[in-house]
């Protein structure tokens, strides 16, 4: 039986932080008993950066922040070199949905997370494009882009933070499958809020893109060069996936577990081009140790910087 996340992370206090690495790698993290705790289970867990929700993720009624956690999440980060600090959006949030009324809802429950971000001090939300069933591709696109220009207006003024469309599996109606959808999505919004792309590499390869080979993992950095920028990728969700390539089941694995294989992230983690950008594990916990051994497994593939 798979154990709860705060249950599972919550042993990490006890054991001391691993060795450092060059790159920022790091894990979603329990927000149980207050958002602050999770900075402190990151370190414990070997992260130098990490993701959390600001609220329950299946809840419109969000939990309230106080200015003294806000500035303790700061603090803790400040302390241990953890950073970025990317959230993640409520799950129940679709702004490209038919219903006039759930949108609405969704609208002012993004507006949230914008605010809760910002008061977090957070470099990233990361939100999913959403579903368009019962509507049109073009009537979707245009419900999303609409929707984040209403839920942050007034907000993201000031470049503090940026909001992260991320890929999704594919699934029928959903935005965001294939990345000419997320350069559409992130050209409409250029000069209405700070936007980028977060990258996960389950929904990448059961979409159908190829990240198991070497040469296919070329290409398909390569598409996401042409069409989204390398450079505009400052996360990754680093998933191995339960579920065949080209499937479109969103089923994550443990690194190097499932269908991608080890190999593939060593050539994510190592590649020149992506230096810039966060890796960050949305793995389950099926077993005591699970998540420090998935962020574990993610650091022993950094190879060192070898002085030519």
């Amino acid at each position: 039986m798979a154990r709860g996340l705060a249950q599972e992370q919550n042993q990490a206090f006890k054991r001391p932080a691993r060795a450092p690495t060059r790159l920022r790698i790091g894990i979603h993290t329990s927000i149980a008993g207050g958002v602050e705790n999770a900075a402190e289970r990151a370190h414990r867990l070997g992260c130098n950066t990490f993701q959390i929700f600001s609220s329950s993720p299946r809840q419109w009624k969000p939990h309230r922040l106080t200015a003294e956690q806000c500035q303790a999440m700061r603090t803790f980060r400040e302390q241990y070199d953890l950073k970025p600090l990317v959230i993640h959006s409520n799950y129940l949030i679709n702004l490209a949905g038919a219903n006039p009324a759930f949108v609405r809802q969704s609208i002012i429950a993004f507006r949230g997370e914008l605010e809760r971000t910002l008061a977090l001090g957070a470099e990233y939300l990361v939100l999913h494009p959403g579903s368009y069933r019962g509507g049109t591709r073009e009537t979707g696109m245009r419900r999303v882009v609409e929707g984040i220009e209403q839920a942050a207006d007034g907000l993201l003024r000031d470049g503090r933070l940026i909001l992260l469309l991320e890929n999704t599996a594919g699934a029928e109606f959903s935005l965001g499958g294939r990345f000419e959808q997320l350069a559409e999505l992130l050209q409409q919004l250029q000069g209405a809020v700070p936007a980028a792309a977060c990258i996960d590499t389950c929904h990448v390869h059961v979409s159908g893109y190829d990240l198991v080979t070497a040469e296919g993992a070329e290409v398909t950095l390569g598409l996401l060069d042409t069409t989204l920028g390398l450079k505009n990728i400052p996360v990754w969700h680093c998933n191995d996936a339960k579920a065949a390539p080209g499937s479109h089941l969103d089923r994550h694995q443990h690194i190097g577990k499932g269908t991608i294989g080890t190999a593939a992230f060593g050539r994510l983690l190592n590649d020149p081009r992506l230096q810039h950008a966060a890796f960050i594990a949305e793995t389950p916990i099926d077993k005591p140790g699970d998540d420090r051994r998935n962020v574990d497994a993610l650091k022993r593939l950094v190879r060192p910087i070898t002085l030519q």
